[in-house]
């Protein structure tokens, strides 16, 4: 009766939480939708018709918006630069790497910098700074709650998963996007706060705004089955264009870090570029989320030529805008871009194959999924996406086949990065998407042996095979007199050796080539350097310029570290 009792309780707890957790997450989302279009009526309302001179036929007014929000959003970056970005790496840093912790000065200056790039015509979206920030409310809440560090993690990710099922009106797809990318996988007991969550963030979102996603797609769709090998074909390229991209976009992110110029002078820069491409084409979405374009896109209003055309303008005007050092997210922009290439590409199958009665709105929800899948990693989010948008399972194989080649595709050539991870990949940590991240979060200095035994390189292996019969060992450092050490040295290394031999002194058989960690490497890296030096036993350093020894670290302690985690992320 007790451990039922306990069990109610424990679970209780867990589903009003995650009740919480999906209201502040749906909260979070509203109260930024209303601060963007504060911030756009702003700038495109008032602002616009005060800065407006045409030349051409074009209105230069609209180059100048992105910049002075650019002016802006420079004060912001120059005081607090770890707010550039997108959010959701911070989200997976947070939950992996740091118990669910995410600073809330940070989390509202990110918000107030993000509503300014978007409002003033940022070609970035709103999607990952909303699950941000219902991912740091819910953070925050758990804090104050005291609960513990594997409840933390997981409320934090309810809070993103609430933010971006209330972004699309898709409970499962938000839902699973917090699966595949923060916890890079599906941990079924996970699921039920995370679906919980899901649900009530989408329920308050739609509750207050009524509508969640403003792209209309056309009902009737469907495509024949000897299409599906286009699809696959179609889902290559694009998985190509988004490994390349994503590349890309860190290619100009650095040469924008690497420009000797005042830090503010940056984003002021990349909002200039934005306002030119946008001004050449104010009416098809670059400015901003780039829904309307997509609405062109989906029902037959763009010509194959600016199909093209707008892809590659996004793709130019998003990585602008976030390689300059502005604040806002890929989620929007991929779905953009994916949907200009893919309705382009059906398009240019309806006049190859004019038999096959092909519909480029179905190849443009399929490009949409293959480029998502291909940047975020996250395939399954996504065909969930198109489904319950489109409330239809009758282009399902066709968005599977597209999604799955664009994630196998990218994934190849990001060596298993994703947009998201190749940030965190940047900043010094070990992790790759579809894997379970759990050596990796462990440092050596959690897990070693502090008072190891050892020997001195001037003993000699017969007091090594005393030593190895009084303590059970097998292995042991070798160190001189100041604990530095100098090799490894163990059971084989005097077995079946004669008595004459065993007499010498131990530094007389330590090998050159044996490997050594450091308190901060992870519990990953030792594991690592053990197999690939063939021991049982790594020595511990101080640092990477002392040698003294301050512990040892042993494939036991790494096998059961990893149980330990691997239970943590499990809420019972």
């Amino acid at each position: 009766m007790v451990g039922r009792n306990s069990y109610v309780l424990k679970w209780g707890e867990v589903i009003a939480f995650s009740i919480t957790a999906g209201i502040v997450g749906g909260l979070g989302a509203v109260i930024f939708r209303l601060l963007i279009r504060t911030t756009h009526k702003l700038f495109f309302v008032w602002l616009l018709p005060r800065i407006s001179f045409h030349v051409g036929g074009f209105n230069l007014g609209y180059a100048l918006l992105p910049a002075i929000g650019g002016i802006a959003v420079a004060v912001l970056v120059v005081k607090y630069p770890k707010i550039k970005g997108n959010g959701i790496p911070e989200v997976v840093e947070a939950v992996i790497f740091k118990s669910g912790n995410i600073s809330g000065k940070f989390a509202a200056i990110k918000i107030l910098a993000t509503s300014i790039t978007i409002g003033s015509g940022g070609s970035v979206g709103r999607e990952g700074p909303i699950g941000f920030i219902g991912a740091s409310l819910t953070s925050f809440l758990a804090g104050r709650a005291h609960l513990s560090r594997e409840m933390k993690k997981l409320l934090t990710t309810c809070g993103l998963a609430a933010g971006i099922a209330g972004t699309f009106n898709t409970p499962l797809a938000g839902a699973m996007f917090a699966l595949e990318v923060v916890y890079m996988g599906a941990f079924s007991i996970n699921l039920v706060p995370i679906f919980i969550a899901s649900v009530t963030g989408n329920a308050v979102t739609l509750a207050v705004l009524q509508r969640a996603f403003e792209v209309e797609i056309p009902g009737g769709l469907g495509h024949t089955v000897f299409e599906l090998p286009l699809f696959f074909v179609m889902g290559l390229l694009l998985g190509v264009l988004a490994a390349l991209y994503a590349r890309f976009i860190y290619y100009l992110t650095d040469s924008f870090s690497s420009w000797k110029v005042p830090e503010f002078i940056k984003p002021v820069t990349g909002g200039i570029g934005v306002g030119i491409i946008g001004a050449l084409l104010p009416l098809y979405g670059i400015f901003g989320v780039g829904y309307g374009g997509m609405n062109m896109a989906f029902y037959g209003k763009l010509t194959l030529g600016l199909l093209v055309v707008l892809g590659i303008a996004k793709m130019l005007a998003t990585a602008l805008t976030l390689g300059s050092g502005h604040s806002g997210g890929i989620f929007a922009p991929s779905l953009y871009i994916g949907t200009m290439f893919g309705a382009a590409f059906g398009m240019v199958v309806k006049a190859i194959f004019p038999t096959l009665g092909a519909n480029p709105t179905v190849y443009a929800l399929a490009g949409m999924a293959a480029f998502f899948s291909g940047i975020t990693q996250a395939p399954v989010t996504q065909i969930l996406m198109v489904t319950e948008l489109t409330r239809s399972y009758a282009v399902l194989p066709a968005i599977m086949t597209s999604a799955t080649m664009g994630f196998l595709t990218s994934r190849f050539f990001l060596k298993g990065d994703s947009i998201y991870t190749l940030k965190l990949t940047r900043k010094g940590y070990t992790i790759r998407t579809g894997k379970p991240v759990i050596l990796e979060t462990i440092p050596v200095g959690e897990i070693m042996t502090k008072e190891p035994v050892y020997v001195y390189e001037d003993q000699s292996l017969l007091d090594v095979e005393h030593l190895v019969a009084k303590t059970g060992h097998d292995c042991f450092p070798v160190v001189n007199r100041d604990l530095e050490v100098k090799g490894v040295v163990g059971v084989k290394d005097f077995i079946k050796r004669p008595t004459s031999l065993k007499r010498l002194p131990v530094g007389r058989f330590i090998h050159g080539d044996y490997g050594v960690t450091y308190p901060s490497e992870t519990a990953e890296d030792a594991f690592e350097k053990l197999m690939a030096h063939d021991q049982n036993l790594l020595p511990v350093l101080e640092s990477r310029e002392s040698r003294k020894l301050v512990g040892v670290v042993t494939k036991r302690d790494i096998y059961k570290a990893y149980y330990r985690g691997l239970e943590g992320m499990y809420i019972e």
